[in-house]
């Protein structure tokens, strides 16, 4: 196994798409629905849907894993796969008003999480998420765990974490 997870640098790849304004959507965002197809368990149709599990979902799809049934749901993620230490490339699940939020671990403080993910200020990017947040770590289900926790430590202005990935 490489250092770096294969989903993470499926997600990592896809920084920088955004949501489209308006009525239209992104193109990338709904062929990634297209990709995933039933596995998301609703039927995906704009980008205004809350994404960030159609993201998940999309890089664990590309890399050979199954997400869990209605993939769309952030908190659906939670009870995924198999529970793991926060380590590169583990899914990230979080609380937040109105629902939930998932993404990929990639690095942390002493109270925040630095998360790859989807629908994090309408697009793909980095956000720095509260530790206390956290409802749940996942790895893919029957893939073998890190053979070394990979943790990136690294000091966010205090004024930029996240509070709604909405």
């Amino acid at each position: 196994m490489t250092d770096t997870p294969l989903w993470h640098g499926v997600a990592k790849a896809q920084i920088g798409v955004k949501e489209v304004p308006g009525p239209k959507s992104s193109p990338a965002i709904l062929t990634w629905a297209g990709k995933v197809g039933r596995k998301l368990g609703v039927a995906y149709t704009d980008d205004a849907t809350p994404w960030c599990g159609l993201f998940i979902a999309y890089c664990m799809t590309a890399a050979g894993h199954t997400p869990p049934d209605i993939a769309v749901r952030a908190k659906a993620w939670a009870t995924w796969g198999q529970p793991c230490e926060p380590t590169l490339g583990a899914v990230l699940v979080f609380e937040r008003k109105g629902g939930g939020h998932v993404g990929l671990y990639a690095g942390e403080t002493a109270t925040a999480y630095r998360v790859l993910g989807g629908n994090q200020s309408d697009a793909v990017n980095y956000a720095w998420i509260a530790k206390s947040r956290c409802i749940a770590v996942r790895w893919p289900p029957k893939a073998p765990l890190p053979p070394k926790v990979i943790r990136v430590v690294g000091f966010p202005d205090p004024k930029i974490i996240s509070v709604n990935e909405a």
